[in-house]
């Protein structure tokens, strides 16, 4: 080979044939995954698809239509053998319960709004499965999910998805940069989800019309609080509802059954204005509601903060940035005040409403696509 002879990079970053390049595809049964999975094998990729078990699928906690459930274990393998490559299903039911799903318990007793995906992908997917998938032998590990990676000059560079629709930033944040230089994600590039069914058609896949999976997978209808008093029997405790003021205002079953900026279903009827609750005190099992404005919140304390900035975060005194304290939500202005590597004061430049403990907050560029991680809210020391 000549010295001038230009190396071809392929589609997923390597300079060698497709043949030559393996990716384990992360597949969950779902139409996104299997996209992938058949795009990249359409491709020339040596691909290898494997499918996590996350929890007892005959259980209480099995979801119809959930992620993972046992119907998508079949058409992820389904897939595969319509695609002609290899497909593993590995049981990690243990490491979910004992990696999210506890914690997603012990969270929400303690009057915090988990967001348990979060927690998946950043201590199951990327982290157990991103190994295995090395074991594999694998160059890289690709999923469906919508967001883009770009190559930056000091490495890889997370952005936020073209489809703002479907844009899953706000689940990602905690990847770190040894993950994202392994990760792939195909599908971050596309205007719309027709798109994607459209490719599953064009592959003659099954799952080109397969609803999207809805809520928490292992949590059935959105009950979170039926879930917590199966996995922690007894520990609903009752308690009061209490005005901001101090006056009593009713009884309630237990402050899992409620969330900051929650309005309806608080049964206290009767009065004037409308209350919400604005905090969960579980030390005295008190559900505090007051008025609208009590839910304002400037100053945000984060902590366990991943940072994909290009300098060290303790680098600047203030970063001015904008961030998301709700995956529906748009990016707000913001001061991030570092007070640790991995400890920071939010100021947001205009307050809001609802912010809870557990929630993420994710840093994004104000003039840009690109994401600067996040970090989880807690209620400050």
């Amino acid at each position: 080979m000549s010295l001038d002879t230009e190396i071809r990079v392929n589609s997923l970053g390597f300079a060698k044939p497709e043949s030559e390049t393996r990716v384990v595809v992360a597949m969950s049964g779902g139409v996104d995954s299997s996209v992938v999975a058949a795009k990249l094998k359409r491709e020339g990729y040596d691909v290898i698809g494997v499918t996590l078990q996350l929890y007892d699928h005959g259980a209480a906690l099995a979801k119809k239509g959930a992620c993972c459930a046992g119907v998508d274990i079949h058409d992820a393998r389904r897939v595969a053998e319509e695609m002609g490559f290899p497909h593993y299903v590995l049981d990690y039911e243990n490491i979910f319960r004992e990696a999210v799903i506890e914690e997603f318990a012990d969270s929400y007793l303690g009057g915090a709004t988990p967001v348990p995906c979060i927690r998946c992908n950043e201590r199951v997917k990327f982290k157990d499965l991103l190994a295995t998938a090395k074991d594999l032998d694998a160059d890289c590990m690709a999923t469906g999910h919508y967001i883009q990676r770009f190559a930056g000059d000091a490495g890889p560079e997370l952005h936020r998805a073209a489809d703002a629709n479907r844009d899953q930033s706000y689940f990602l944040f905690s990847t770190t940069p040894e993950q994202l230089s392994f990760l792939r994600f195909p599908l971050g590039h596309l205007k719309t989800k027709d798109e994607t069914r459209a490719l599953a058609r064009e592959f003659g896949l099954e799952v080109a019309d397969k609803p999207d999976s809805q809520d928490i997978c292992f949590v059935p209808d959105g009950n979170y609080a039926g879930v917590i008093e199966k996995l922690r029997p007894g520990a609903a405790e009752p308690g009061e509802i209490v005005h901001a003021d101090g006056r009593v205002l009713g009884r309630h079953d237990g402050v899992i059954h409620y969330t900051i900026g929650q309005r309806r279903g608080l049964g206290i009827g009767g009065l004037s204005d409308p209350l919400y609750v604005v905090r969960l005190d579980t030390e005295t099992r008190q559900v505090v509601v007051g008025p609208k404005e009590m839910l304002a919140t400037r100053t945000i304390p984060v902590r366990e903060i991943n940072w994909l900035g290009d300098a060290p975060f303790t680098s600047q005194a203030e970063w001015h940035l904008s961030v998301k304290v709700r995956s529906t939500r748009p990016p707000r202005e913001a001061v991030i005040r570092p007070i640790s590597e991995t400890e920071a004061e939010v100021e947001l430049l205009t307050p809001e409403e609802g912010v809870s403990p557990g929630q993420a907050c994710v840093f994004y560029a104000p003039d840009s696509s690109r994401i600067f991680g996040g970090g989880w809210i807690w209620r400050g020391a």
